[in-house]
């Protein structure tokens, strides 16, 4: 309610490009954009946004996996073969 009340009174104040950001091109099949819009249009978040928040995570996954790899050598080593290993120290 409050999203369409402000894009009637400012009909671009979600379309401001901030100065401090870069601006990229991607390139998304058909589907894709469909559900990115859709996304986009339920959670009253620009598409910038969704795909922002989706590339941050993305790479957080990947830095850990990467951590993970480098790790697992000298977990494996002291004994940690299995993530229950790792659990049961912890917990």
């Amino acid at each position: 309610m409050i999203q369409s009340i402000a894009e009637t009174l400012w009909p671009t104040a979600s379309r401001i490009t901030l100065s401090y950001m870069n601006t990229i091109t991607i390139r998304l099949d058909k589907d894709l954009e469909r559900l990115l819009t859709r996304v986009s249009r339920e959670s009253g978040r620009s598409r910038s946004d969704v795909v922002r928040e989706a590339l941050r995570r993305q790479l957080a996954v990947q830095a850990f996996e990467h951590l993970r790899q480098r790790t697992a050598p000298f977990a494996e080593a002291a004994g940690y073969l299995t993530d229950e290993d790792v659990f049961k120290v912890i917990s």
